[in-house]
């Protein structure tokens, strides 16, 4: 496996790559130009310059991608989690094209589109609760910064300038850009600290291996009064908001019961903070429902969402808010957000506004939730396997818990023999 993708024994036919290309790329050139001067994102080196460790692909079509020799590959997690209505879907293309034809580009500041306009009103009407004003981005880490800046110029303006802090939860990913990384697992202190100051972090509800030493809901509710004793200890009046993604990704996939955000929601609506949803993975059908929290019986203050908004056809992202949240800018008129952004709003709304309606005329989310039944059904005949400790899942967002025994639930690790034969057939 390469980035999520698996290779399949079928070749290309020469017929086959004339009529998807006017042009036959020269792959070995490609080949070592990409090696001479594009640096590639998340790759140290020695993979880079590896033999097959650098795949250039040249096309796709549905779940399918096809690189520049003629090779197929199984996309296993849609990019980066990202083109959730699949590869070659020519309406969004010509939607793009078109749109770009009439207007590329106008300044978001103190400007917008009509695509952009049209893309808020669609957003707002598909997210749940009174989630009502959009503010555009470019991207998921952007969109996570827009929510930071969002929370704590909201709680100032508020009247409360010392609520400045952001819990979030150890072993997420949120992004990373500077803030977004300082929520993140995924950082590096030695490089790029310090960060940003005034996050602190608290477990996840990891219900198969609670930090609580307890399992299943009660894990949950122990995990969420640990958010309100994190609050507490913090100061109420210091904390602008609380952030965390309704099923957690990188974390390894848990999915909370529904008392674990309804009770999160109520301890940031007695304490004054703002609960952030990072919906940036789990939006747009990929757990089920168009977005994960409604699945979980709550409205968050602010969402955030990038990924699937667009399938991947333009760069583009969003953070929406209540009513209440924005309802400050209204009272106190002569301030504006403090934030802009260059893209923010682009025209390339057009892109999103084509994959949502592909999504719901062909209620992908719902397939999102049979065929999501029928993966999981199947996983689960895996857990008799010695190495298998917990099957898990929402949608079609699952996972394969792999352990070095069921009675310590002690992860396998990436050099065990089973990780390696695992990985050698997906490669």
């Amino acid at each position: 496996m390469v980035g999520g993708t698996v290779e399949t024994t079928r070749k290309v036919t020469d017929q086959e790559r004339s009529q998807s290309t006017t042009e036959t790329p020269d792959a070995d050139g490609l080949l070592s130009t990409a090696r001479d001067h594009v640096w590639i994102h998340s790759a140290s080196w020695s993979e880079v310059a590896a033999e097959r460790g650098l795949q250039i692909f040249d096309r796709g079509d549905g779940a399918r991608l096809y690189d520049v020799e003629g090779r197929e590959f199984i996309d296993g997690i849609s990019g980066l989690w990202v083109v959730n209505a699949g590869h070659g879907r020519t309406e969004i293309a010509e939607a793009m094209g078109k749109q770009a034809a009439r207007l590329a580009y106008a300044s978001s500041a103190s400007f917008t589109t009509g695509p952009a306009v049209q893309l808020a009103d669609t957003i707002a009407e598909i997210t749940p609760g009174d989630l009502e004003r959009v503010f555009f981005c470019s991207g998921g880490s952007e969109a996570v910064e827009t929510a930071i800046k969002i929370a704590k110029q909201v709680q100032a303006m508020r009247g409360f300038p010392r609520r400045y802090k952001i819990i979030a939860r150890r072993g997420s990913y949120h992004g990373m850009t500077y803030g977004a990384m300082s929520l993140t697992a995924m950082r590096n202190e030695a490089w790029f600290g310090p960060f940003m100051y005034g996050v602190s972090y608290v477990p996840h509800p990891n219900r198969y291996r609670s930090d609580f030493g307890v399992e299943g809901e009660q894990a949950d509710i122990m995990a969420a009064r640990y958010v309100e004793q994190e609050i507490e200890n913090q100061g109420p009046e210091t904390v602008a908001a609380v952030i965390g993604e309704p099923v957690s990704t990188a974390a390894g996939l848990h999915v909370p019961s529904p008392i674990y955000w309804q009770m999160l929601r109520e301890i940031c609506d007695k304490h004054g903070v703002l609960l952030i949803a990072d919906e940036v993975i789990n939006g747009f059908g990929r757990t089920g429902t168009m977005f994960a929290t409604e699945q979980f019986g709550f409205v968050p203050d602010i969402m955030t969402m990038a990924k699937g908004l667009s399938s991947g056809y333009a760069p583009i992202a969003a953070a929406i808010v209540r009513k209440s949240v924005f309802d400050i800018f209204k009272e106190q008129e002569t301030v504006a957000m403090g934030h802009l952004l260059t893209f923010g709003g682009h025209a390339a709304a057009a892109a999103a506004l084509a994959n949502i309606a592909i999504m719901q005329r062909e209620e992908l989310a719902k397939q999102s939730a049979e065929k999501g039944s029928y993966l999981k059904a199947r996983l689960e005949e895996l857990r008799s396997h010695p190495s298998v400790g917990d099957v898990r899942g929402l949608g079609l967002m699952c996972a394969v818990d792999l352990v070095r025994s069921k009675e310590t639930r002690q992860k396998l690790g990436k050099d065990s023999k089973f990780t390696k034969y695992f990985n050698d057939q997906l490669t």
